[in-house]
Formats: C-alpha cells, structure tokens, sequence
C-alpha cells in the first residue's frame, strides 16, 4: 500500500512539475511581443537605440585599439577581459540587481551601455548569418561576419585564414598570454568544434593561448577567478557563462519568465565576482584593465537562430566608448 501511495505522489509530482513547465512557457511566449520588448528595452536607458545598434563586430576594434594605444601615466600593462553572458537578451537588464551585479556595479562608475546586434545586419533587414552561439562569438573575437570567417552556424570549424584576437595578439606579441574559458564544448572540445583548428595551431606553435574547458557554469565561473587571481594572469581573458542561454532553451527566452531572469542575475552575479577579484589583484593599481560585457545573440519561445529582433538585439556595457 505505502508503496502505491509513493508511485501516486511521484506521478502527481511530475505532473505538476511538467504542467509548471508548459504553463510558464506558454505565458513567456505568448506575451513576448516586440512592442513589449522595445518598452522594456528602452527602459533599461541604452546610450543608442535599436535603429542605431552597434555591430557586435566593433568589440574586436575596441580590444585591439585598447592593447595598441599608449599607457596612461603610472600604469605598466595593459589587461582585458570579456564577460560573456551566452544567449542574453537586451531587454532583460531591466531586471538587474543593485547589489552583486557587475553590469550595475559598471554603470555606477560611469561604463557606457550600447545595444549591438548580431546576425550580419540589423533589424529588419534579412540575417546573413544564423543568430546562433558559435556564429555570434566568433564574429566578436574576429571582428568580421560569416561571410568572411565562415561560421554561419554551429558545428563548423573555423579555418586558421581569420584568427581570433585570442591568438592573432599572442602571436604577433602585443600580449604574453591569452586563457579562453567555457563549458560548452562546441567551441574548442569536440569534433566539428569552431575553434578546433585555431587550437591545433596554438599548441604546435607554442603560443601562450590556453583553452579551457570547463564541466558547467560553475566551474566556469571558478576558473575565471582563478586565472585572474594569478599573479601573471593572462592579458586578455574571454569568458563565457551560459545559465541565461541554457535556461532559455528549457523554460523560454522572456522578459516574462522569472527562471530567465534568475539565469541572468546568476550569470552577473559571476561578472561582479570577477570585476571584484580584478580590483583585488594586488598589481591593479599600474593595471589598465579594459572590461566588456557582452551577449552573442538573444532568443524568443525556446530557441534562437532566426531574424526577429528579440533574437538580434544584444548588448555591450564596458569601461570604454565604441
């Protein structure tokens, strides 16, 4: 009988649990509109507008220009990093928090907040490329669209002809090091992997540019403190935290779905841990540290890819001007 009674608990739960789901989902997608989005955008106090997004593109121009202008008075070296907050949409700043959030924590002392886009073009015009992971990454770290570094999608291996800063800086010695971290293993860990090849290249030629694969967002987040807490960390660090990206895909990309904007706080929750232990590195005072947080693609319902604008909008906040 008792184990009747635990069988029936057990479905009901699961029940409840999977209706939770459908109900949750369906209320995120179904009042996910672009009039909404462009509200709760607007709202979030953006320096630009949509019609006047940034190519996500130009990040590469402002890490480059960083490492190749002058050192300001008393400073000794230049250091970068990127926070990557994988499949955050722009709208859902407006739920940031005041307390642990690196994105406030910048705004506080005086960060410029730029919508970018990605997909090749802005809205609404047609994509050139998907509004996807790998693609939106890549044209970051590269500076240029699919149609010159190949990724147009996940799960292509990008050619060595257009390198990442990660490696083209190491190489040319404008840095010493470089250290990429991230948990998801389509960008340097499996087959097909975008940078598989680009890490072949690194390995062979020596070069100071370590990849790091990590099991899970935690992990991620404590490699990242661990590197930075290195009393020669790398020049420039690119991370990526993906809760926003994998909770979308599970419970919907919205502004509507508070498991989205758990995700979110969750991932910037991190970035402030890792602004605050840059602050901390007992070299930071004749540090230059340029610091971007930005977003490879948005989403809506439970995915990305596609062209509407939900799935283009990103973002950028950074200690530095476009």
């Amino acid at each position: 009988m008792k184990k009747k009674i635990l069988i029936a608990v057990a479905v009901l739960l699961v029940i409840g649990l999977s209706l939770t789901f459908y109900f949750t989902r369906y209320m995120s997608d179904s009042k996910d509109t672009q009039e909404l989005f462009r509200e709760n955008v607007a709202a979030v106090g953006y320096e630009n507008t949509i019609e006047t997004a940034i190519p996500q593109t130009e990040i590469y121009n402002v890490i480059k220009n960083h490492f190749s202008s002058e050192l300001p008075e008393g400073k000794t070296e230049k250091k970068a990093i990127i926070l990557g907050y994988d499949g955050c949409r722009a709208d859902i700043l407006t739920q940031m928090q005041q307390e642990n959030s690196a994105i406030a924590a910048m705004l506080a002392e005086g960060a410029s907040i730029s919508l970018t886009y990605c997909g090749g073009v802005n809205y609404p015009a047609p994509n050139t490329q998907d509004t996807s992971t790998a693609p939106g990454w890549c044209s970051i770290l590269t500076g240029v669209w699919a149609d010159v570094h190949g990724i147009t999608g996940n799960d292509i291996t990008k050619s060595l002809e257009t390198k990442t800063l990660l490696t083209s800086l190491t190489e040319e010695k404008v840095i010493d090091s470089a250290a990429f971290i991230t948990k998801w293993a389509g960008h340097f860990s499996r087959k097909n992997a975008t940078y598989l090849l680009e890490k072949e290249y690194c390995e062979e030629n020596s070069l100071a540019v370590s990849f790091n694969k990590c099991k899970n967002d935690k992990a991620s987040f404590e490699a990242t403190l661990e590197e930075i807490g290195k009393k020669d960390c790398a020049d420039f660090i690119f991370v990526i935290y993906e809760p926003t990206d994998a909770t979308g895909h599970n419970f919907g990309f919205s502004f509507n779905n508070p498991r989205y904007k758990e995700a979110f706080v969750t991932a910037d929750a991190y970035g402030f841990e890792a602004l605050s232990a840059i602050k901390e590195r007992e070299t930071y005072d004749k540090e230059e540290w340029l610091v971007v947080i930005t977003s490879d693609h948005g989403g809506i319902g439970t995915g990305h890819g596609g062209e509407s604008l939900q799935e283009r909008m990103t973002f950028t906040v950074m200690n530095s001007e476009f």
